[in-house]
C-alpha cells in the first residue's frame, strides 16, 4: 500500500468514526436547544399621546397614553419609565415607570400612566423602554401652555360675550350732578353661556380706577343668577365718580366665589384727554407637538436590531463540519507528500 493510499484511509477512518459518534454518544454533535439566544426586540409603537387630566390651582395632571411593541422570542423584565422635564431649564419634574414583566407574544400592548407636574410653562415628556434593566428605546414629546389649564374648580361655560355687535362691557353715563362734580356711569356686562347645562351662582364686580392716579373711584356688584345653555344676559350696576377725569372700567366674573374671566372698558369724561382700554392680549393655549431634535432613540428608531428567533448554544463535541474540516486536512497533507 503507497503512503497516499495509507493517509486517504487514515482520513476516511476519522470521518467514519465522526459519523458513529454522532449516531451512538449523545450529545457530541451540538443540537439546537430550546432555550432562546436573546430575547426579542421590544420599542415604542407610536407616540406618547398627552392629555391633561385633574386640574389644580398650582398644579396639574398629564395623562400619557403609549404602546410598546415586542417581536421575536420572550423578552422579561420590560418596564416603561415617563419623565417629565423643565422645557426651559432641563431639570426633571416627574418620573413614574410602569413594569411589563415579561412580554411572551408578539404584537403590542397598551401602557399608560399620570405625570402631575406644576401648572406653568412647558415640558418635554421622554417614554423610554426597559429590558432587563437596559434602555432599548425612547421618543420625545413637548407640551407647552400649562399655565392656559382652567383648574377644576374654575371651569365654566359662562364667558364674558365675544361679539362685534355686542360688547363684553359696555359704559353710559346715566346721570350728572353739576353741583357735586359727580357722574354716575351705567356698566353692563354681557355673559353667554356656551356650554351645554344651567350656570348659576355668578356674581360680577365692577371696579372704575382714575386712569392718571390708578385710585379707585368707585365699585358694584351685581348678581347674575342662572344662565340657561345658549342664552345672553347682561349684569349692570351703576358707579358713581368725580367728573372730569378719565377711568378704567373693569369686570370681574366670579363662579362660586372663584375668579373665571374679566374685561375692560373706559369712561372720558376728561374734556381735554382720551384713552383707550388696552386690548392687547396674548392667547396661551395648551399645546402637544413632537419633539424637535429627537430624543435617546432619535425618533422612535430602537437601539438594536430586529433579530429573527434564534436558537440557544451549542453543547461541546464533534460536528459534522469538525469532520468535513479533517478529511479535507488529511487530503491536503497526502499530496504534499506526494509530490
Amino acid at each position: 500500500m503507497s503512503r497516499e493510499q495509507y493517509l486517504a484511509g487514515a482520513a476516511a477512518a476519522v470521518l467514519v468514526v465522526a459519523l458513529l459518534a454522532a449516531v451512538v454518544v449523545p450529545g457530541v454533535v451540538a443540537v439546537p436547544s430550546d432555550e432562546p439566544l436573546r430575547p426579542g426586540p421590544v420599542r415604542v409603537a407610536e407616540d406618547v399621546a398627552v392629555a391633561p387630566g385633574d386640574v389644580g390651582g398650582a398644579t396639574a395632571e398629564l395623562e400619557l397614553q403609549t404602546r410598546v411593541r415586542h417581536d421575536g422570542n420572550p423578552a422579561r423584565n420590560v418596564s416603561v419609565r415617563f419623565r417629565a422635564y423643565d422645557a426651559e431649564s432641563g431639570l426633571l419634574k416627574a418620573e413614574e415607570t410602569v413594569d411589563l414583566g415579561t412580554l411572551d407574544a408578539e404584537g403590542s400592548v397598551p401602557v399608560d400612566t399620570t405625570l402631575r407636574v406644576d401648572r406653568e410653562g412647558g415640558y418635554v415628556v421622554e417614554t423610554t423602554v426597559f429590558r432587563d434593566g437596559e434602555a432599548v428605546d425612547s421618543r420625545r414629546r413637548q407640551v407647552a401652555g400649562m399655565e392656559a389649564l382652567v383648574p377644576s374648580y374654575a371651569q365654566t361655560a359662562v364667558r364674558f360675550t365675544d361679539s362685534e355687535a355686542v360688547p363684553p362691557l359696555s359704559v353710559s353715563v346715566d346721570a350728572v350732578d353739576e353741583a357735586a362734580n359727580r357722574t354716575t356711569l351705567r356698566v353692563a356686562a354681557s355673559l353667554t353661556n356656551g356650554g351645554d347645562a344651567v350656570n348659576d351662582d355668578l356674581r360680577v364686580e365692577f371696579v372704575a380706577r382714575q386712569a392718571d392716579s390708578n385710585l379707585v373711584a368707585a365699585r358694584a356688584s351685581a348678581d347674575v343668577g342662572s344662565i340657561r345653555p345658549g342664552r345672553t344676559v347682561d349684569a349692570a350696576a351703576t358707579l358713581t365718580v368725580p367728573s372730569e377725569y378719565n377711568y378704567y372700567v373693569d369686570a370681574a366674573l366670579y363662579k362660586d366665589g372663584v375668579l373665571v374671566g374679566t374685561a375692560r372698558s373706559v369712561a372720558n369724561l376728561d374734556p381735554t384727554e382720551r384713552i383707550a382700554a388696552n386690548e392687547t392680549t396674548r392667547e396661551v393655549e395648551f399645546e402637544v407637538s413632537d419633539f424637535e431634535g429627537g430624543g435617546a432613540g432619535g425618533g422612535g428608531v430602537p437601539t438594536e436590531a430586529g433579530a429573527e428567533r434564534t436558537t440557544g448554544a451549542q453543547t461541546p463535541g464533534f460536528t459534522a463540519g469538525v469532520a468535513a474540516v479533517a478529511l479535507l486536512a488529511a487530503a491536503l497533507v497526502a499530496r504534499r507528500r506526494s509530490r
